[in-house]
């Protein structure tokens, strides 16, 4: 069954996905994403294809009920699967700066594409890293959502960018970016990125990446901004591997501004990257429970300004 359903409680859609009980969960024998496998080629390097299990689907057959309580429609998007690297060890952390410029390449033509439906108002992309966030295969990959409304927290954000503009003249972010007391906690910088724990964060280790230049779009990126997003998300990357000696895992979400969208965001929204990791200690996680899911209100157990100088202080 595939089909959107309407929460009139809390006034968000639902997807209803049950095919993606089927999805492979780390198989032993090959790896699906591996060169050679399936139908990918055996000399590819970076690769972009429609994910087998998809959520959202252009070719669905949902039933449409007649009922002014109970809301449906199609389950209409594109899921798509984006391999980093064709080889099965090589993570982030250890990728050559070109491999990763042709990964935010990749999600740069990947948005430029898609927003050619014009059925089509968020593309949401992703990276599950790690068992612990429910990551089902090892090889680095990401994945691209493509919605056909906007997502409940992408309205939350939006209201919370446009409040801020037309009070204030000025983006959010960048204010943020201007504020002494918020950049205490910069972890990283370079030409055109920053990498800063928020004062504001929900997990212990959650960092932000924001571009300096204001751009709303990650393909309103010029090619040395390119070139510095791919230093930013390796030199965290390894700064979490290097705090407990593993793998870290993670979860990255790039957010830009809406497409085909009822007004112009341009100006208010602010494009960035959130990483929320699920641990707070070497064996400890910092499980979702009834507080954070039913409100959403977290609790973070660790003093962000703590976390920062730790972050900092890495030799990676």
């Amino acid at each position: 069954m595939h089909e959107l359903r309407y929460n009139p409680l809390s006034m968000e859609w639902v997807i209803i996905a049950s095919s993606r009980s089927e999805r492979p969960n780390l198989p032993k024998d090959a790896c699906p994403i591996c060169p050679g496998v399936l139908e990918l080629d055996r000399d590819y390097d970076l690769a972009s294809f429609d994910n087998r299990f998809p959520s959202l689907s252009k070719e669905s057959s949902t039933v449409i009920r007649e009922d002014d309580l109970l809301l449906n429609k199609d389950p209409y998007g594109k899921c798509e699967v984006i391999i980093y690297t064709s080889e099965h060890k090589l993570s982030v952390p250890h990728m050559p700066s070109i491999q990763l410029i042709k990964l935010v390449e990749v999600w740069c033509d990947r948005v430029r594409e898609i927003s050619k439906d014009e059925n089509i108002k968020y593309i949401f992309i992703f990276e599950n890293r790690g068992e612990e966030v429910g990551a089902t295969l090892q090889h680095s990959h990401g994945q691209l959502y493509s919605f056909p409304f906007i997502p409940k927290r992408l309205e939350v954000k939006l209201a919370g960018f446009r409040k801020h503009y037309y009070e204030n003249n000025e983006c959010l972010i960048c204010s943020l970016l201007r504020s002494e007391d918020y950049r205490k906690n910069v972890v990283f910088e370079n030409d055109s990125f920053i990498t800063i724990v928020p004062y504001f964060a929900r997990f212990p280790y959650e960092c932000h990446i924001y571009p300096k230049r204001h751009i709303s779009s990650i393909v309103e990126m010029k090619k040395g901004e390119k070139e510095d997003l791919a230093r930013s998300i390796r030199d965290l990357v390894r700064r979490y591997d290097k705090l407990f000696d593993s793998e870290f895992p993670y979860m990255m979400m790039l957010f830009g501004n809406p497409v085909n969208y009822h007004e112009s965001t341009e100006e208010y929204f602010h494009f960035h990257i959130e990483f929320n990791p699920p641990k707070r200690t070497a064996d400890k996680m910092k499980w979702l429970a009834s507080i954070e899911t039913g409100t959403w209100t977290f609790i973070n157990p660790a003093d962000p300004n703590e976390i920062a100088n730790e972050l900092r202080n890495l030799e990676v």
